[in-house]
């Protein structure tokens, strides 16, 4: 291909996953350049996503780089990604996963547990609003928008006591060592996809399919379309408090985790597991999205809606 163009937000972070992306694709021969814009996500910072339209704000204005032929490609944190994608579009590959964990961050507290009574942590994503009120009820949970750059400013000026973050942002982005504590999935279950990168192209780019197929990992694809095959079957969006994570396990078997709150407090957390044997082959992705709808009716059986 003469030149691949990857439409890519501005923030430090999603520059970081463009570039890394072009770093693989120029290894393998592709000329490649970045197409930098600023989303409706990027510019609403005065309210939750769940009241503006979700997080698919983050990728619409990419979508159209794409539909228009600006772009080739876009480059996704997978986890805000909508489970639907419009018609005309696709996931050509899911590249191999960051740490999925949620973290910890604060200037003076080193977890969860040793955050004095009443403490203010910030947050604005609905799961971990009610993954946090299930583990520490006492603490004052605020809303926390912005980049990565403008949550960490924001505790750093005191605003709060301590912000929740993935874990795989801090690390691409050489700040690791901002984290104090990450929780381990059974504590504090991750977002479906978290942690993972994804390529976006319109649908008739065979083309691409072919060039990007390399990038792919094929057991985190599989595990992440577990995940978002949960959500799917919820009806989920950023406006729903829902957990899921998939792991391979000894033998080839995929596990799969799940959990639901009630973000008005009214109903207790929900959790649920599920495991299936999973082959890696073509037949795979078909068996990963039916692990993930199993779970969300084992959710909706348990009290989930």
């Amino acid at each position: 291909m003469s030149n691949i163009v990857i439409a890519t937000r501005e923030s430090r972070l999603a520059l970081w996953q463009a570039e890394h992306v072009r770093a693989l694709l120029q290894e393998r021969g592709h000329t490649v350049s970045l197409f930098g814009m600023t989303t409706r996500g990027d510019q609403i910072l005065d309210r939750s996503l769940s009241k503006v339209g979700g997080k698919g704000l983050f990728v619409k204005e990419l979508e159209t780089a794409l539909e228009e032929g600006t772009a080739d490609i876009a480059v996704h944190s997978l986890k805000d990604v909508p489970m639907d994608l419009p018609p005309g579009f696709a996931l050509a590959c899911v590249l191999e996963r960051e740490d999925p964990r949620d973290a910890l961050v604060s200037p003076r507290y080193e977890s969860l547990e040793a955050l004095p009574h009443g403490a203010v942590v910030g947050t604005s994503s609905l799961r971990r609003v009610v993954l946090l009120r299930a583990l520490r009820p006492d603490v004052r949970i605020e809303p926390l928008r912005g980049n990565l750059d403008t949550r960490l400013r924001k505790l750093d000026e005191g605003q709060y006591d301590a912000i929740i973050l993935a874990a795989a942002g801090l690390k691409r982005l050489g700040l690791e060592s901002r984290i104090r504590t990450s929780f381990e999935p059974d504590v504090m279950l991750p977002a479906a996809g978290q942690g993972a990168l994804g390529i976006e192209i319109r649908a008739d780019r065979a083309d691409l399919i072919t060039a990007l197929a390399p990038l792919g990992h094929r057991k985190d694809w599989l595990a992440t379309a577990a995940e978002r095959a949960v959500s799917r079957s919820m009806g989920g969006s950023c406006s729903m408090p829902l957990a899921a994570h998939a792991r391979w396990q000894a033998g080839g078997t995929l596990r799969i985790d799940a959990a639901w709150g009630d973000p008005d407090g009214g109903a207790a957390l929900v959790k649920v597991h599920a495991e299936a044997e999973a082959e890696t082959g073509a037949g795979g992705l078909d068996a990963a999205e039916a692990l993930g709808t199993r779970a969300a009716a084992m959710l909706r059986a348990a009290g989930a809606h």
